[in-house]
């Protein structure tokens, strides 16, 4: 008798499919990513914040620099917020500095003008 054709996909009709082989998981377990640094995140929400209100972008300045610190000492990860931290913090503190410099400018220009405007001397 002569043996059937080779069928490259497992038989037809007439093959057993209890007689296949068990379908086998891979399950390749990577080492945890390492954790994020605490200063790092307080840098950026600090940084964040800091937009409404000027005083906390020197807290994300500082923050974000020990955080930097940290990261390189023990290997955490982070350290993008540490940047974003510290970048808004210095971009923010400029722009509150140059927002009280005009403020003050302006009321100071406005007094001024208004102690030049009342000379009650008469000529």
């Amino acid at each position: 008798m002569a043996q059937p054709p080779y069928d490259p996909y497992g038989g037809g009709y007439g093959s057993d499919p209890y007689n296949q082989p068990p379908n086998v998981q891979h399950h390749y377990y990577g080492s945890a990513p390492p954790q994020n640094n605490g200063m790092a995140t307080a840098s950026m929400i600090l940084g964040i914040i800091g937009i409404f209100c000027g005083v906390t972008s020197i807290l994300a300045i500082i923050f974000g620099h020990i955080a930097h610190s940290q990261i390189k000492r023990t290997g955490e990860g982070g350290a993008g917020m540490a940047t974003a931290g510290l970048v808004m913090g210095y971009i923010i503190t400029v722009l509150w500095i140059l927002y009280w410099v005009v403020i003050v400018g302006i009321y100071g220009a406005a007094i001024y003008s208004f102690e030049q405007n009342n000379d009650y001397s008469t000529y």
